[in-house]
């Protein structure tokens, strides 16, 4: 079994940067894709990006692309999130989630870190 562990997050001014961390432990031999997702206070929880593991195919919500960039370090088992000019609106617990294959569904999610854009 996978376990999830985020770290990384904390309170930034707008147009800061923040890098958050996904450590994964356990068999990473079936794990299809890892993502990160968020979830405001008040809102529905969103994706934000995700990668294969193996392959390294990213996707990104239209509200990340261009600031955020997801990343994998294999030897460390580790998916990064590097997210540069922040705004109020990306304050949010963040969730790494992973998903077996292409058709399951995110199965195993990490406690959150929470992220703090102040304006």
């Amino acid at each position: 079994q996978v376990q999830l562990e985020e770290s990384g997050g904390g309170l930034v001014q707008a147009g800061g940067s923040l890098r958050l961390s996904c450590a994964a432990s356990g068999r990473m031999s079936n794990v299809y894709r890892i993502g990160w997702f968020r979830q405001a206070p008040g809102k529905e929880r969103e994706s934000v990006a995700s990668i294969t593991w193996s392959g390294g195919t990213t996707t990104y919500a239209d509200a990340a692309k261009g600031r955020f960039t997801i990343s994998r370090d294999t030897s460390k088992n580790t998916v990064y999130l590097q997210m540069n000019s922040l705004k109020p609106e990306d304050t949010g617990v963040y969730y790494c989630a992973r998903r077996s294959t292409w058709t399951s569904p995110y199965e195993y999610w990490g406690q959150g870190t929470q992220v703090t854009v102040s304006s």
